[in-house]
């Protein structure tokens, strides 16, 4: 079959397509080789590091503690009602313009709420719930996990922090009266508890905590939880050197 004119391909439109193939393979080979002279610096290049988030802080709290005078609080067994029950109040005394109560003598020892006589505003403070106190051993605030609760034990009333949930730690015995009363009682803090007052970045906070350096009983801890010493050499002589035993052959 004969083509057209147009569709005939002659010697000269066949050199510029052998001549275009050879341009298009030769670019190619540029790009390939190109490709592969870059390929090792990048694989020589460290990928950036991730540095992992850090774990959060053991015990940590949002919260501080600064030092008060322990002199200007009394922690106190109030009567609830008919005197049946009783709830833990602090009172503090912020200045010396009247005084915002008075303890007396014996055991337990009886409390007189001036402060409920007057104004005492700009004068004491009073905390009477969890909004105003509650309880930290060190670093750990644990308002969240333990609540205070006066509580009668026998022939006496005791301040008990109260674990609110499982595993939260153990029953604590914060306070006493040191005996059975009526009325407003003082709570002798238990040794290694005192008052301190809660600081958010070094500003103090309306809130107080029961507080302790660490958890009561905790430098008792059983010795056997150290892994024992290595055996010493008796005083001047040398230790004995460990001799293998020879090995059979089979």
């Amino acid at each position: 079959m004969t083509l057209p004119l147009p569709f005939r391909v002659g010697p000269t439109h066949r050199a510029e397509r052998c001549r275009a193939l050879v341009a298009a393979g030769s670019a190619a080979a540029l790009g390939t080789a190109a490709l592969l002279a870059v390929s090792p610096a990048l694989a020589a290049t460290p990928a950036p590091a991730v540095t992992p988030p850090a774990p959060p802080q053991a015990g940590g709290s949002l919260f501080g503690a600064g030092e008060v005078v322990q002199e200007r609080f009394v922690l106190v067994a109030a009567p609830i009602g008919k005197g049946e029950r009783s709830q833990l109040n602090i009172y503090e005394q912020v200045n010396a313009r009247r005084p915002c109560f008075a303890v007396g003598e014996g055991k337990p020892a009886p409390v007189n709420p001036l402060l409920a006589s007057f104004d005492f505003t700009g004068i004491c403070s009073r905390y009477i719930d969890a909004n105003g106190y509650s309880v930290r051993v060190g670093g750990s605030d644990l308002a969240t996990s333990y609540r205070l609760s006066v509580t009668q034990v026998g022939n006496d009333t005791h301040l008990l922090a109260l674990p609110t949930r499982a595993g939260a730690g153990p029953e604590l015995v914060v306070a006493r009266t040191q005996g059975l009363g009526r009325g407003f009682m003082k709570l002798q803090l238990e040794p290694g508890w005192k008052v301190m007052r809660r600081q958010f970045r070094g500003r103090n906070l309306g809130h107080v905590y029961v507080y302790s350096d660490a958890w009561p009983g905790a430098q008792a801890a059983p010795a056997a939880a150290q892994p024992p010493a290595a055996p010493q050499a008796a005083a001047g002589k040398p230790a004995a050197p460990v001799t293998k035993a020879p090995l059979s052959p089979r």
